[in-house]
């Protein structure tokens, strides 16, 4: 058959939408969505036609082809999968998963009108920020609160608030790179601050800022390095030494916390993370800090500090483009009250939860896993709990390699990238981690609720 008659079998869109195939897709799916995909596989045959590959082009044919195409377009792009690579503030995969809590009081606040900017016992507008200051308050110790869309914007709105046009002193060794390029002087720049930079990247001394002190000076800035350490012969200037000379010349000192934990991870074996109340007990005039890191709840950057000083920053026009909205604001409410009684928090907020679990612990979820596998794979050598390092993730706590367990996979029919590649485009995708040419499934990350669709997943993977 010629190229030309293989071409003219080729049915029409038409025809295609007609068919009882076609009509049956239309009773599930928007036309446009059904149309799109006629006219993608009609195009791919045509073009394979014309590229000497000879196939079946009735509609009976291509129904298969058209069906995959019109659910992938139906499908959303935003899917969640099983996180099993054992980094628990993952920045690529959504960083932390809210806690059950968090998650009711979005969805009773969703699907319902609220009182986001409602006085109710006045009937009068109100601020949206009013829900949370006061928890924020009683947990922190900081007199007020503002919380705009994530800390580099808090970071962003200060600077810009107090400095633009004007001198921030910052130490050497903390013009920090916050991630994806967005560097502290770049930040600086775009806020109109003017950078003034003091000490060397190892050592900054306090005479330093001193000695930097000018009419010009609009802020103290110190950056907590939470995504790197500088080791060896260093000195830094402690937060309470440069609150006190922030204090003594009368110039506001801000504290870019980074991560923010709320509590004192040191009695878990985490050292050199300083807690928000500790921050602020220091003297800072202003804390800023993520709300999806350590603190464990949605993207949010919380800015805390002096009532006077909030309070023109709550008054910055930029305030509005960078507001949260009621979803945010509601996790972050109900975040915030679990830390009311720490211990339920450490056990129901994900991300504190993964951090704080215990070697033996994770250790049982791997086994449990590893009893799932065996138990729907059979012949599949080289399946076992292997200890192994784990670590926080989204640019928190880099030194600290947290100790634990993961199901070691080596397929023994197909090579181990193939069978990282099946996992990642299956449904849910399942990510993981190579190493020593061995799938890892790591166990910290793993949650209890998945362990039997992970196991499907990998069954699935093995035998495709």
């Amino acid at each position: 058959m010629t190229i030309r008659e293989q071409l003219s079998q080729l049915p029409s869109v038409d025809e295609c939408l007609k068919s009882p195939f076609g009509t049956g897709l239309l009773d599930l799916f928007p036309r446009k969505t059904v149309l799109r995909a006629v006219r993608e596989v009609i195009d791919s045959r045509r073009k394979g036609i014309l590229d000497g590959a000879a196939s079946d082009v009735s509609v009976e044919a291509i129904a298969h082809d058209i069906e995959s195409v019109v659910r992938k377009l139906s499908s959303y792009k935003l899917r969640p999968l099983i996180n099993a690579t054992g980094i628990v503030i993952h920045t690529n995969l959504g960083r932390s998963l809210l806690s059950e809590k968090a998650l009711d009081h979005v969805i009773s606040t969703a699907r319902s009108y609220t009182n986001l900017e409602y006085e109710i016992s006045t009937g009068r507008r109100g601020k949206r920020y009013s829900h949370i200051k006061d928890i924020i308050r009683e947990l922190t110790g900081a007199e007020d609160s503002v919380v705009v869309n994530n800390n580099a914007a808090a970071v962003l709105l200060c600077l810009d608030t107090f400095a633009r046009g004007r001198e921030v002193i910052v130490s050497r060794g903390e013009l920090v790179e916050i991630g994806g390029s967005f560097r502290i002087p770049e930040v600086m720049k775009a806020s109109g601050a003017i950078l003034r930079e003091v000490g060397t990247t190892n050592k900054t001394h306090p005479a330093d800022y001193e000695n930097a002190l000018c009419g010009d000076t609009a802020l103290l800035l110190k950056v907590h390095q939470s995504n790197y350490r500088v080791i060896g012969f260093t000195e830094e200037v402690p937060l309470e030494r440069l609150a006190k000379i922030g204090k003594d010349y009368r110039i506001p000192v801000v504290a870019d916390l980074g991560s923010g934990s709320m509590i004192n991870l040191a009695q878990y074996g985490v050292t050199g993370e300083p807690s928000v109340q500790e921050v602020v007990r220091t003297g800072a005039d202003i804390v800023t800090f993520s709300g999806d890191k350590l603190l464990g709840g949605p993207q949010a950057g919380i800015i805390i500090g002096k009532e006077k000083l909030i309070s023109v920053i709550q008054k910055n026009p930029m305030m509005r483009a960078m507001r949260i909205d009621k979803m945010t604001l509601a996790s972050l409410e109900a975040t915030f009250m679990q830390y009311l009684d720490e211990e339920k928090a450490i056990k129901e907020i994900p991300t504190v939860r993964m951090l704080t679990e215990t070697a033996d612990e994770i250790k049982t979820r791997a086994k449990k896993i590893l009893s799932s596998l065996k138990k729907d794979i059979s012949g599949q050598p080289g399946m076992e709990v292997v200890p192994d390092e784990s670590q926080a993730g989204g640019g928190s706590l880099p030194e600290i390699n947290f100790p634990t367990f993961a199901v070691s996979i080596r397929p023994s029919h197909i090579s181990v990238n193939e069978l990282e590649k099946r996992l990642r485009l299956g449904d849910p995708p399942v990510i993981g981690r190579i190493k020593d040419n061995a799938l890892l499934l790591d166990a910290r990350t793993v949650q209890d609720n998945e362990v039997k669709e992970l196991a499907r997943r990998v069954r699935a993977a093995l035998t495709m």
